[in-house]
């Protein structure tokens, strides 16, 4: 008997180790300081994807053009904020409200959904770990977004997520996206196609911005509904604007310098904006705060 608690403590320290040395690694590794300047080249999802499909014998491949924050419409970055990480401006990588209702969902289904995400946490997920939602990469999630966030600024940040967040299968970015399903860049993306990019986030696999999905449409109609009220979408002007000129063609909705200077604006306004948080991380809800009966910042 005593020989077998030895053996057993032998055992438990071993893994004691095991665990401190694998999680402990990412206050050091990887170097999350060069993404100030690089771009990384293929993600740990990107990475994912690959060997699913050829686990599966699929001959798929990763579809992402990369392009800076000036060249990606305000819109669909608003849209984005708005639907996955309304507090993105104001935190510190952690939606602590967020996670505790997460928890509490959980707790009252009795299912792990890992809820609660900060775009930061995503991020995180998406460049160095997996999908998998159990407590130890959890962990290590908590630890790279901690490191983002004291050595990247907010802009660079919010840049890296739009360029490689998922919106389909194999479908990297924004560019990417718009392409896509719309066919046109992403500079060029209206207020209905952002909020309708953004209202798949949660699920980029299962639903498309531009099917006739009944969660697709009302998540994206209430997104777009609280762009209008904060002011960031003025339906008169849209209108207008997509109304044919003279010679036939359509107007674009703003051309890219406008584009260019609202998203250098994006960081100083978007502190002032209205914390109706509707994040849910990467769990499929079609609930988001009711912009009705609030006043607008």
């Amino acid at each position: 008997m005593r020989s077998f608690w030895k053996v057993t403590s032998i055992i438990l320290m071993i893994i004691l180790v095991f665990f401190i040395v694998d999680v402990g690694r990412y206050f050091f590794y990887p170097r999350v300081g060069s993404l100030k300047k690089s771009c990384p080249e293929k993600t740990a999802f990107m990475k994912y994807r690959e060997k699913t499909w050829r686990n599966e014998g699929t001959n798929k491949k990763i579809t992402r053009i990369w392009v800076p924050l000036s060249r990606i419409s305000p819109y669909a970055m608003k849209a984005v904020i708005i639907a996955e990480d309304d507090k993105f401006w104001s935190h510190e990588g952690f939606d602590f409200e967020a996670m505790q209702k997460a928890l509490k969902k959980d707790i009252q289904k009795k299912k792990i959904k890992a809820g609660g995400s900060t775009i930061s946490q995503q991020l995180a997920k998406n460049l160095y770990l997996s999908p998998s939602k159990s407590p130890i990469r959890k962990i290590k999630e908590a630890i790279l977004t901690w490191r983002m966030e004291n050595n990247l600024n907010k802009r660079r940040i919010m840049e890296l997520y739009m360029n490689v967040a998922e919106w389909g299968d194999g479908i990297f970015g924004i560019e990417a996206a718009a392409r896509k399903y719309y066919g046109k860049s992403a500079a060029s993306l209206g207020p209905r196609e952002g909020a309708a990019l953004a209202s798949i986030l949660p699920n980029p696999i299962r639903y498309q911005p531009n099917s006739t999905s009944k969660y697709v449409a009302y998540r994206s109609n209430r997104i777009y509904e609280i762009m209008v009220r904060r002011g960031i979408v003025l339906p008169e002007y849209e209108e207008v604007i997509s109304e044919p000129d003279e010679s036939g063609q359509e107007a674009n909705l703003q051309d890219e310098t406008a584009h260019s200077e609202d998203a250098d604006q994006m960081e100083t306004d978007a502190t002032h904006e209205e914390k109706e948080s509707v994040q849910e991380g990467q769990k499929i809800n079609p609930d988001l705060p009711d912009p009705v009966n609030k006043s607008n910042p």
